[in-house]
């Protein structure tokens, strides 16, 4: 199909990005985990007793300060952990991602043409990326069909959705809208809620 401009897919194994698919392609594809770290409390114990200092190393440098060591064992509150993988590079033999893998989908990351470097964002946070990807598939033919049908000519899909907003891609689209889409809404004034009232509502 005749795009209005290239369509770029970059896909990284783990939230590390080594590939930087996040700052380079229209889709990227990051893999990660939906469930708790796995933790191995002996492990923990050897690195401690090889003369790794875990509090300063690790437990002071996790930016949702959601970990606790006791000089024994490692406590670790999987609801505030934003999988930025300090942790788990640093500790490999005792820490690993959870057993409940896929991947996050985030759209229109770029380098400068028309507009300035654009970081993509998260549209889907977790999607199961088994054989035959069937729902990644369906995904990214909804992304081309609303860009090719209402894209400016040279027009990446990032600077599309920055022009007709987060909010109305994200319908066109026939996305949930989710909280995590966006860091700080308020922040970004291109970014709209609606109340939509469902039929029986009063």
């Amino acid at each position: 199909p005749a795009f209005p401009y290239k369509f770029k897919i970059k896909m990284s194994g783990c939230p590390n990005d080594c590939v930087a698919s996040i700052a380079r392609s229209d889709l990227s594809v990051i893999g990660t985990w939906k469930d708790d770290i796995q933790v191995d409390q002996g492990e923990m114990k050897a690195y401690a007793g090889a003369g790794v200092d875990i509090q300063s190393d690790v437990i002071d440098n996790c930016p949702t300060q959601c970990m606790k060591w006791d000089g024994s064992s490692l406590a670790i509150n999987n609801r505030m952990c934003n999988r930025c993988m300090h942790c788990i590079n640093v500790l490999p033999e005792a820490l690993s991602p959870g057993k409940e893998r896929g991947a996050t989908l985030l759209v229109g990351g770029k380098a400068p043409i028309l507009e300035g470097a654009q970081l993509a964002s998260v549209m889907v946070p977790f999607i199961k990326m088994e054989a035959p990807y069937t729902e990644f598939k369906e995904f990214v033919e909804k992304l081309w069909d609303v860009w090719g049908e209402n894209g400016n000519n040279r027009e990446r899909i990032g600077e599309f959705i920055l022009r007709v907003g987060l909010g109305e891609f994200v319908e066109a689209i026939e996305l949930e809208p989710d909280p995590n889409m966006v860091l700080h809404p308020r922040e970004n004034p291109y970014i709209f809620y609606e109340e939509y009232i469902e039929e029986g509502d009063e």
